[in-house]
């Protein structure tokens, strides 16, 4: 009796793996303003330092990009 409880678990856990990477993997379906919002909202603590070090870098690219 423990075998089948044993067999059943691992059978179980396959295919919980299975279905939860298929629902995983299936692709987001969204506008290009849905991704336009979110690619201006989320920025990173690690983008906003890569930012700042290449304006220390490279000063006359970021005072380039500022348009007053």
């Amino acid at each position: 009796m423990q075998d089948w409880i044993g067999v059943a678990f691992f059978v179980l856990l396959t295919a919980g793996a299975y279905f939860g990477l298929r629902a995983l993997a299936k692709p987001q379906t969204r506008t290009s303003e849905e991704f336009e919002r979110n690619a201006a909202e989320n920025t990173t603590m690690m983008g906003a330092s890569m930012n700042a070090l290449q304006e220390l870098m490279n000063p006359e690219a970021a005072k380039a990009r500022i348009k007053w």
